[in-house]
This record gives structure tokens, C-alpha cells and sequence, in this order.
């Protein structure tokens, strides 16, 4: 079992820059593969972006790659997701998963447990 929690969502303007922090108890941190997805309203669910459990392999949704960044920190069982430049279609309920299976994936059903959320809003 592991328990995450998001932290850093807010509400800010175009053009802006927010980090989101997700920290995690339980298992061993470096033994997930770790992901941020997002939920806009009337929305599905959907990837943004994906960090190997070493770091060594990194993915991005097409409409944040350039803008987001992934980082984990092993060592404060931590992983981060840098917002810049951000737009008002970034807006949505931003949730920090983890996946424990062999090894790594960017769908959202291989992901085992997930934070409560987090609201970012970004007005215009």
C-alpha cells in the first residue's frame, strides 16, 4: 500500500507557474513508476505526464510538453510536476498516481493507487 498526497494547486492567471508537489507514504517510493493525470470538468480522466521509477524514462501529454515538467526526488519519497506558462484549458482537478507493475506505462488503468486530487485553476 502506499497513500499520496497532492499539494500546490491554486488558482492563477495565463501565463503563470505553479508546482504541484505529491508526497508518499507506505511501500518503498522508488519501487513505483509515478504519474500525473488531470480531470477537467465533463471530462475523462487523462495523462499528463510519467516518470520511471530510476527517472530514466519520462513522457508528456503533447498539449503540456515544453511547459510541464516531471522530477522525482527518491530520497523525500516525493515527485514533482513544474506547471509553466500556464493556459486556461490547463484547468482541472490534477490527481498523482502510482503504478507498482512491471515495468512502465502511461495508461491510466495500470496505476494502483491515487492521491485525493488537486484544483488548479487558470483564469484568462
Amino acid at each position: 500500500q502506499v497513500q499520496l498526497v497532492e499539494l500546490g494547486g491554486g488558482l492563477v492567471s495565463a501565463g503563470d507557474s505553479l508546482r504541484l508537489s505529491c508526497l508518499a507514504s507506505g511501500r518503498t517510493f522508488s519501487s513505483y513508476n509515478m504519474g500525473w493525470f488531470r480531470q477537467a470538468p465533463g471530462k475523462e480522466r487523462e495523462f499528463v505526464a510519467g516518470i520511471s521509477r530510476s527517472g530514466g524514462r519520462i513522457d508528456y501529454l503533447d498539449s503540456v510538453q515544453g511547459r510541464f515538467t516531471i522530477s522525482r526526488d527518491n530520497a523525500k519519497n516525493t515527485v514533482y510536476l513544474q506547471m509553466n506558462s500556464l493556459k486556461p484549458e490547463d484547468t482541472a482537478v490534477y490527481y498523482c498516481a502510482a503504478d507498482y507493475g512491471m515495468g512502465y506505462s502511461t495508461l491510466k488503468s495500470r496505476y494502483d493507487y491515487w492521491g485525493q486530487g488537486t484544483q488548479v485553476t487558470v483564469s484568462s
